[in-house]
């Protein structure tokens, strides 16, 4: 009896030790290639196509290594794109089509600077936006969090990349996506805003699409507009102005009040002003949430999206919404 479980006990460590050798690393994602059958999360496969599917502009908003909704929708706006059938799943068509849009590694290595790691940070920020208007800025809270939305990864993903190696010390060499979108594309004609998908899409004046971000983008209570609109202005590191008229659920003053820039700001880091008054594209503090959560009628994007599209569009550039949004019971925020 002792002897099977010792026997056991061995071929338990080869498991674990073979769990090991299969973690996230650079070598192994940078080498990834498509395998039969359904991937899962954290696979090699799926965060290597995560990356290349934000450098080709198809967004899969917060890069995670996971199956979520957002990667899948990503995969349907490229595959549609690129004339494939449009189920968004990673099939071998699709990956070899995506293969093709860029053959620089996915991961690289990065050096921390001095300005990665210098503030000021926010380090407590409170959930309530009366309480917010007290700070004087709405920075980044660590080193981490401006690290990982400066690689459009979540703080986990960027601690899986890099184990046991801290954020905080300049000259730090860490694993991270090469995100490089390159120069903004041209010949833009129009923004598509879907409500019923959750998608913002770029179009060029054939209908081709240049670019696509998922979105959170109103609600019953707070819908985003219908029709034609189109941007008056972009605005980096803008503030937030809070009107009584708006009666947001948990705010309790009847004053207005303005919220400090910064890009944990409740519109996060940059603002895209429509011709509809009090409508914008703009960022968010979490971008964990984009895509699974409605707004107060405005449309919402990760702040790196955002800054792509507000490079992307210039004042008068149109604005359709189309579609009726989907049904959800979800957390509301600007």
């Amino acid at each position: 009896m002792i002897r099977l479980l010792l026997v056991f006990a061995a071929m338990l460590a080869l498991a674990c030790g073979g769990a090991r050798a299969a973690k996230l690393d650079l070598t192994t994602v940078n080498q990834a290639q498509f395998a039969a059958g359904e991937p899962k999360d954290a696979d090699p496969t799926v965060l290597k196509a995560q990356i290349l599917l934000d450098r080709a502009r198809f967004s899969p908003g917060l890069i995670d290594g996971r199956l979520s909704e957002n990667f899948a929708k990503a995969i349907g706006a490229f595959q549609a794109a690129n004339g494939l059938h449009s189920d968004g799943k990673l099939t071998r068509e699709t990956w070899d089509k995506l293969m093709a849009t860029s053959t620089d590694p996915v991961l690289v290595t990065y050096e921390v600077t001095r300005k990665d790691v210098r503030g000021p940070f926010t380090r407590r920020i409170p959930a309530r936006l009366e309480r917010m208007a007290r700070l004087r800025r709405l920075g980044y809270r660590t080193a981490a969090e401006k690290l990982a939305e400066r690689f459009h990864v979540s703080e986990q993903l960027l601690r899986m990349l890099n184990p046991g190696i801290g954020f905080r010390k300049p000259g730090t060499t860490l694993v991270v996506p090469d995100i490089g979108r390159g120069d903004p594309p041209a010949g833009v004609a129009r923004i598509e805003v879907d409500k019923g998908a959750r998608l913002v899409r770029v179009l060029d004046h054939s209908g081709k699409w240049l670019a696509v971000y998922p979105a959170s983008i109103g609600s019953d209570e707070n819908p985003a507009p219908s029709g034609m609109a189109e941007v008056k202005r972009v605005v980096h590191n803008p503030t937030y102005h809070y009107d009584p008229d708006f009666a947001f659920k948990g705010v309790r003053t009847k004053r207005p009040f303005t919220i400090a820039a910064g890009p944990n700001n409740p519109v996060g880091s940059v603002w895209i002003d429509l011709s509809i008054e009090s409508y914008g594209i703009h960022g968010t503090p979490d971008p964990g949430k984009i895509g699974t959560t409605f707004s107060h009628g405005c449309i919402r994007l990760t702040n790196w999206d955002a800054e792509d599209l507000g490079s992307i569009v210039q004042p008068g550039t149109k604005v359709e919404f189309k579609n009726e949004i989907a049904r959800a019971v979800d957390e509301l925020a600007p």
